[in-house]
């Protein structure tokens, strides 16, 4: 049964709520925890899949940018008629939440 938080539960909280609600040892439910980690880490590793899927709630996506390069004379749009220098970026991972069906749903 689902209940009502009015304020975000902390990593003990919320390991002693899923202890209570399952009925399992607390230290249990910490290792599945610790479990869950370690395999969404490995789907996002460079070199791995790059995608993970908690089927029904929530899909995480790594997204690789390229490096940009420095660019010199753009308008400022902050400012018309200014131009500016925009410095150079280097290639990097990001990481992407994307909600599934159930989890919409329960947002209401």
């Amino acid at each position: 049964m689902s209940k009502f938080y009015s304020a975000p539960l902390s990593k003990t909280q919320i390991l002693n709520a899923i202890a209570e609600d399952t009925e399992i040892a607390r230290k249990d439910v910490a290792r599945v925890m610790d479990s869950l980690s370690s395999v969404i880490e490995g789907h996002l590793k460079p070199g791995a899949a790059g995608v993970f899927k908690m089927p029904g709630l929530l899909k995480i996506n790594v997204v690789d940018k390229p490096a940009s390069p420095a660019r010199f004379g753009v308008p400022n749009p902050f400012r018309p008629g200014e131009t500016m220098d925009v410095a150079a970026k280097p290639a990097s991972r990001r990481v992407k939440v994307a909600a599934m069906k159930n989890l919409k749903t329960m947002a209401g």
